[in-house]
């Protein structure tokens, strides 16, 4: 019989790669409190009308990627791709519409049917920040800033990651805009994929967004956004850059960068990073003004951002290392019960702390090194009626006998540095 493998594009996280994982997200989520985000957790499948919605029946999304099923109930449901929607339909849901703005944190597993490559599966994970409910420069300029303050934490430099930063524009930016690449592209509709001339009549924007290398030429003399911008717009754009200055926030601009659905305006960007080859983006996001009206709620301004913990945890220079625990060791089976408890107060006090369960004096320390135990502690029948215990300092060899209260007061203290 063939060995059970994970299934194609999945994968199990173990070990360093694990300890990598969750490092990025622990991260995240700290710098996500020092910024007033609140965490939440929403369901990993959804109303497939939900995702249909909020990713446009054009993109390659919703035709070609999401995991979509009937349930035993006859419902059609998807395992959500994509964290934002799921988060603006829990605001409705919920009625949280009348106490904006909300912070929202999360963080979850995301399915996608797509070629499994380098960093990207189709079970994958992502870390999500939206600020719901403001529609000020400044809310921009605050998650931006956000993001690269957990990319900071994480390791990273101005030198290996930089801010792409574009505008959108307004509505009317975008109505002029989306008449100009009408008409540039439609003189050269014969030469396009097939794919983008299906967008150039439903959604031109994302023809920008094509890989295809047919339409390659055609983008890169299409007109840029910027000579289409509303006042209004160029002064929100120049207000979020500003804003970006005083956060510290290194950027570089990019027209290139669009979103090519109508409830996407003004700020669009993205981190990349040349470690990963051409697939260079890390952490993406913009303001997406109309989505939560999609969802049913009143008008409301939005904007976040999205991260791959996968491609994250990847460029970090190393894993945290494991924990390194305390090992008791009874001397004689006498000792076990009175090891056990030490073992248990040690823990209570915070300190990480084992015992194998069984084997001669030998044994068990052979499993204290083998588990990189910092320290070890021998339970000796001798000691433990005065109420002593043996500590040995595994790094530096010292070792001395020291009262019970003592060892666990030192080992709190050892552990807390």
């Amino acid at each position: 019989m063939t060995p059970l493998q994970p299934a194609r594009g999945t994968h199990d996280l173990i070990g360093e790669e694990f300890r990598r994982h969750a490092h990025v997200i622990d991260t995240a989520r700290r710098i996500a409190t020092l910024y007033g985000f609140e965490e939440w957790i929403t369901p990993v499948f959804e109303d497939t009308r939900v995702f249909a919605r909020s990713l446009g029946d054009t993109s390659d999304v919703v035709t070609k990627e999401m995991y979509t099923f009937a349930d035993r109930g006859g419902e059609q449901v998807t395992l959500r791709p994509e964290a934002t929607a799921g988060i603006c339909r829990a605001l409705v849901s919920n009625g949280l519409t009348q106490t904006l703005p909300q912070k929202v944190f999360c963080t979850g597993p995301m399915f996608r049917y797509e070629r499994p490559q380098k960093g990207r599966y189709r079970q994958f994970h992502q870390i999500d920040a939206e600020l719901i409910g403001s529609a000020e420069p400044l809310a921009d300029a605050e998650v931006i800033a956000m993001g690269w303050h957990i990319l900071r934490d994480l390791g990273f430099t101005a030198a290996e990651v930089m801010l792409e930063l574009n505008t959108l524009g307004d509505a009317a930016s975008r109505e002029a805009y989306r008449a100009a690449l009408v008409a540039h592209f439609a003189r050269h509709r014969e030469a396009l994929s097939e794919d983008s001339r299906t967008r150039l009549d439903r959604n031109p924007l994302r023809i920008l967004d094509s890989k295809d290398a047919r339409d390659a030429p055609l983008i890169a003399t299409a007109p840029a956004i910027h000579d289409h911008l509303t006042a209004a717009a160029r002064e929100f754009y120049a207000t979020v850059k500003h804003h970006l200055d005083v956060f510290g926030v290194p950027l570089r601009e990019n027209p290139r960068i669009v979103r090519g659905l109508d409830y996407y305006s003004h700020t669009a960007f993205e981190f990349v990073t040349t470690r990963l080859g051409a697939q260079g983006t890390v952490m993406a996001g913009g303001r997406y003004d109309g989505l939560v009206e999609e969802m049913g709620g009143p008008p409301t301004p939005a904007v976040g951002w999205a991260a791959g913990v996968e491609r994250l945890a990847m460029l970090l220079e190393g894993a945290p290392p494991k924990p390194r625990p305390v090992a008791v060791l009874p001397v004689a089976e006498a000792g076990t019960r009175d090891a056990v408890e030490l073992l248990q107060q040690l823990r209570t006090g915070g300190v990480p702390a084992e015992m194998a369960y069984r084997g001669n004096l030998k044994r068990r320390m052979e499993r204290a090194n083998r588990i990189g135990a910092r320290f070890a502690v021998f339970v000796v029948p001798e000691l433990i009626n005065d109420g002593l215990v043996q500590i040995k300092d595994l790094d530096s060899g010292a070792q001395q006998d020291i009262g019970r209260a003592d060892l666990i007061e030192r080992m709190m203290h050892e552990y807390r540095r």
